[in-house]
C-alpha cells in the first residue's frame, strides 16, 4: 500500500514542480495570477462586508417590525382577557383556546404559531396551550424564565423544524414573549413565533447576485490584465527570440518596429546594438582571419630560412669539438633553441590547420596499450632525469580503437611529459581501459596539482600554470590546446582534474569507432582517495576542480582493476 502512495506523491510533486516552473518562467502568468489573487482578496473582503451589512439590515428591520406587531397582538390579548367575564375554569379554558389556537394561531396576526405557558402547575387546559404541536420545544426554558421575570417584551432567535415549517425545510425564526394576566390564574407568558424565511430568501438572492458579479469582475480583471501585459510582454518575447537568433549566428536579425511608444524605443535601441555587434563581429572575424593567415603564412615562410639555419647549425654542431669552449657552448645552445623553434613552428602550423578546419583525420584500428607503451618509452629519459616512476595499468588483451595514431600519440606525449614535469619526483600513473563503446586513458600525477583557476584555463593557448617555473622540456604553451582539438577531431573528450598539493589527472576518452558519441567512460576522471568516503567527481569541494575543455564530464567512477604492465 505504500508504493502506490509514494508513486502518487511523486507524480503530484513533479506536477507541482512543473506548474511552479511554468509560473516562474512567464512574467505574463505571474502578473495575471497576481492580479486575480489580489482581485479575489478584494472581492471576498468587499463581498463579505456588503453581505454582512445587508444581512444585519434585513434582520434589524424585520425585528423592529415584528416587535411592533407583537406589541399590538399582545395588547389585543390583554384587552380580551381583561374584558372577559369568564369566572369558571371551563370558561377560562375556552377563552384561552379561542385566543391562542383559533385567533392568534390562525394567522390573523401574521404569526407562524402561538403559545401560552405559566410559571408552575396550573389547571389542565390553561397551561402550555399551543397552536400546533412542537411550540413547547421551540420556546426555550430560558426565554420562559426571562419573560415571566420581566414586564417588557423579550425575543429570541430560533430554528423552526422542518416538521413545523411551511417549506418542509428548517427555517430561521424568532419568538417574542410577554406577560399577560389570565383571570383566576394569574401571570402567564404569551409567545408568538414568526418566520424569517422571506428575509433569508432575500439575503440568499443578494449573495448569489454578489457571487455572480464577483466572478464576472474577476474574469474581467484577468482578461484586462492579460491583454495589457500581453502588449508589454510580446515585444520582450520578440526581443528574446531575436537575441536567440543573433546568438545562433544570424547577425542580420532585427526587431520589427510596429508602434510609436517605449517599445519602439526598445526595438530601435536593440537594432542599433545588433548592428554595432554585427560590425564588431565582422571586424573581429576579419582580424581573426588575417591573424590566422598571418600565422600560417609566417610559419610556412619561416621554414625555408629555418632549414638553411638548421643545416648551418648542424655543421657547426658536428664540429663543436674543434671549437673553443665558448663557441662550443654557443653551438649547443643554438642547436637546442633551433629544436624549440621547429617545435613552435610545427605547433603554429597545426593550430592554424584546426582553426581553418583543414585538419584531416586518418583513422585506423590501433592498439591503445601499445601506443601508450611507446609514448612511455620515449619519455623514459625525462622520467629518469626527474626520478619519476611511470607505471602502466592496462588490461592484458589489446584495447583496439579507430584513431589517428599520430595525433593520439601527440596527445599522450603532451599529457605524460607535463605529468612528469610537475610530479615533484612522485610516480606518474597511466591507466588504460575500454568498454563496448569507448576507450579511456588517464594520466595521474601526485605533484604540485592545479588550482581552480588553473583548471579553468588549462586548455587555453599559450597558458602556463606557473610561468616562472623552470621547464626542462621547453614547450610552446600550445600542447594542450592542440591535444584538445585532436580529441574533438576524434569525437572524443579530453578532461582535467586538479587539487593543489595533491596532483592532477587528465583523461582522454575516444569512441571505439570514429564519429560515435562518448558515453559512460570506463575510467574515472577524479581519482579515488583512500578514506575519503566519496567517489563523486561532482563534489568539487572534496575532490578538487574539474575541467573538460568544454565537454561535460560523466560522473561514473569505476575502480582500477587492471594489471600492472
Amino acid at each position: 500500500m505504500i508504493a502506490p502512495f509514494d508513486r502518487l506523491a511523486s507524480s503530484a510533486g513533479r506536477a507541482w514542480d512543473a506548474v511552479v516552473h511554468s509560473w516562474r518562467g512567464s512574467m505574463q502568468r505571474r502578473v495575471v495570477t497576481s492580479a486575480i489573487a489580489v482581485g479575489i482578496v478584494t472581492v471576498l473582503g468587499l463581498g463579505t462586508f456588503i453581505s454582512t451589512s445587508i444581512r444585519d439590515g434585513l434582520f434589524d428591520k424585520r425585528i423592529a417590525q415584528l416587535d411592533h406587531q407583537f406589541s399590538r397582538s399582545a395588547s389585543v390579548v390583554r384587552d380580551t382577557l381583561a374584558a372577559s367575564t369568564a369566572t369558571s375554569s371551563d370558561d377560562v379554558q375556552a377563552l384561552i383556546l379561542s385566543l391562542v389556537v383559533e385567533r392568534l394561531g390562525a394567522g390573523a396576526y401574521a404569526a407562524r404559531g402561538s403559545f401560552l405557558a405559566g410559571a408552575g402547575d396550573t389547571a389542565v387546559g390553561v397551561n402550555n396551550v399551543a397552536s400546533f404541536y412542537g411550540m413547547d420545544a421551540i420556546v426555550t426554558s430560558n426565554l420562559r424564565a426571562a419573560t415571566l421575570a420581566s414586564d417588557h417584551q423579550m425575543w429570541q432567535s430560533v430554528t423552526i423544524p422542518s416538521a413545523s415549517s411551511e417549506s418542509g425545510n428548517d427555517e430561521p425564526g424568532v419568538v417574542f414573549g410577554t406577560v399577560v394576566e389570565v383571570p383566576s390564574y394569574g401571570r402567564f407568558g404569551l409567545y408568538l413565533l414568526y418566520s424569517l424565511q422571506p428575509e433569508q430568501d432575500t439575503l440568499h438572492f443578494v449573495q448569489t447576485t454578489l457571487a455572480g458579479g464577483a466572478g464576472a469582475i474577476l474574469a474581467i480583471i484577468g482578461i484586462i490584465t492579460w491583454l495589457f501585459t500581453r502588449q508589454a510582454v510580446a515585444p520582450v518575447q520578440r526581443a528574446a527570440a531575436t537575441a536567440a537568433r543573433l546568438a545562433d549566428g544570424n547577425l542580420d536579425e532585427r526587431m520589427p518596429r510596429i508602434r510609436h511608444d517605449e517599445m519602439d524605443t526598445l526595438a530601435r535601441s536593440f537594432n542599433e546594438m545588433a548592428e554595432s555587434l554585427q560590425d564588431q563581429i565582422a571586424r573581429l572575424e576579419a582580424l581573426s582571419t588575417a591573424q590566422r593567415r598571418f600565422v600560417s603564412d609566417v610559419s610556412h615562410e619561416l621554414r625555408t630560412p629555418l632549414t638553411t639555419v638548421r643545416m648551418a647549425s648542424e655543421m657547426i654542431y658536428d664540429s663543436k669539438d674543434e671549437l673553443n669552449p665558448g663557441a662550443k657552448r654557443s653551438a649547443e645552445l643554438m642547436q637546442n633553441q633551433l629544436d624549440r623553434f621547429e617545435e613552435l613552428l610545427a605547433d603554429l602550423l597545426e593550430i592554424s590547420r584546426h582553426d581553418a578546419g583543414a585538419a584531416i583525420l586518418e583513422a585506423e584500428q590501433t592498439n591503445m596499450t601499445s601506443l601508450v607503451e611507446m609514448v612511455l618509452e620515449s619519455a623514459e629519459p625525462l622520467a629518469h632525469l626527474k626520478a619519476v616512476a611511470t607505471p602502466l595499468y592496462a588490461p592484458a588483451e589489446p584495447v583496439m580503437v579507430d584513431m589517428d595514431a599520430r595525433r593520439v600519440e601527440r596527445i599522450l606525449r603532451n599529457l605524460v611529459t607535463n605529468a612528469i614535469e610537475h610530479a615533484e619526483g612522485n610516480p606518474v600513473e597511466v591507466h588504460v581501459a575500454g568498454n563496448e563503446d569507448c576507450v579511456a586513458v588517464a594520466v595521474r600525477d601526485h605533484g604540485v596539482g592545479l588550482s581552480s583557476e588553473d583548471v579553468v584555463h588549462v586548455f587555453d593557448r599559450f597558458w602556463r600554470a606557473d610561468p616562472s617555473r623552470v621547464r626542462t622540456t621547453g614547450g610552446t604553451g600550445l600542447g594542450l590546446s592542440i591535444s584538445l582539438e585532436d580529441a574533438h577531431l576524434h569525437s572524443g573528450t579530453l578532461e582535467a582534474w586538479g587539487k593543489k598539493g595533491e596532483g592532477s589527472s587528465f583523461r582522454l576518452v575516444l569512441p571505439r569507432h570514429t564519429g560515435l558519441p562518448v558515453t559512460d567512460p570506463p575510467l574515472p576522471l577524479v581519482p579515488e582517495t583512500p578514506g575519503s568516503g566519496t567517489d563523486d567527481p561532482s563534489n568539487a569541494e572534496g575532490n578538487g576542480e574539474l575541467s573538460s575543455g568544454g565537454v561535460v564530464s560523466p560522473t561514473a567512477i569505476p575502480t582500477f582493476d587492471d594489471e600492472v604492465v
